[in-house]
């Protein structure tokens, strides 16, 4: 198989739609991509004057139950997963009629932001978990050898840089980035959900009993602060904090405030 793999179908399904236009308008106007959208994404490119065809006309069936249904089907699915060098998977495609997709753009419920709001029910927070999204992911970045994978609007540029360096093609370096990205995405996800829910339960609360030690944990982070040097002058380092605890603890470390002098290091922390 040659490294480089034509993007000609794209599916774009996006709640953060910072540099969406921009960015579905080069992949239409420069390289002709065929582009597939879903519910808000859809409009949001409609209005902006760009052909879309709606995922309900790839797939047969329209979106319901508020939205929960919406790509979960052979036919995006079978588009994202076949081995386009694999008999058995091209004529699956041909007997079912699924076309395959070279760009998946999705990123997802914002989760995090909405459980941070004060006043969010759980019920909010239940319906603000992505479960097509995450599936799609998934999907394309484990067909990375096919399939082109971009979960953030910071990626656009170099996709597109990627695309116009090899004439309307994708590398097969760029997509496995892509891929590991992605799989980071849907981790860092889950892991908050994950945290919500635990903190949701109420600990055991029987008197005279121990709490028993979990055997896993997972841990939802984010870079706080980049720091001068590791514990030896040739080593990086990083300070990490639990991912919405900035302001929670105003007087833990992870939130103080250097005034003055130089910038700290792993040993001054």
């Amino acid at each position: 198989m040659s490294d480089l793999v034509p993007v000609r179908r794209a599916l774009l399904s996006v709640s953060d739609k910072t540099g969406l236009v921009e960015f579905a308008s080069a992949l239409h106007q420069e390289f002709k991509v065929e582009l597939i959208s879903t519910g808000g994404t859809a409009r949001a490119l409609r209005d902006a004057g760009l052909p879309v065809t709606d995922v309900s006309q790839v797939t047969g069936f329209p979106e319901m139950m508020d939205g929960r249904l919406k790509t979960l089907h052979p036919r995006v699915h079978g588009g994202l997963l076949a081995l386009r060098d694999h008999p058995d998977h091209v004529a699956a495609m041909q007997q079912h009629g699924i076309k395959p997709l070279d760009l998946l753009c999705v990123n997802l419920y914002p989760f995090r932001q909405t459980v941070a709001k004060p006043d969010c029910t759980f019920e909010e927070a239940i319906e603000n978990i992505d479960i097509g999204g995450p599936a799609m992911i998934r999907a394309a970045a484990k067909n990375h050898r096919w399939v082109l994978v971009v979960t953030s609007p910071d990626r656009y540029e170099k996709v597109l840089g990627d695309l116009r360096e090899h004439g309307g093609c994708c590398c097969g370096k760029h997509r496995l980035k892509q891929a590991q990205r992605a799989y980071a995405h849907t981790a860092e996800y889950d892991a908050a959900i994950a945290t919500y829910l635990k903190d949701r339960i109420e600990p055991p609360r029987h008197e005279g009993t121990k709490e028993e030690l979990p055997e896993k944990i997972v841990l939802d982070l984010r870079r706080a602060q980049s720091l001068r040097y590791g514990e030896n002058p040739h080593q990086r380092a990083a300070v990490y904090v639990s991912a919405g605890a900035a302001g929670e603890v105003p007087d833990s470390l992870a939130t103080a405030r250097q005034l003055h002098g130089k910038e700290l290091s792993y040993i001054n922390l």
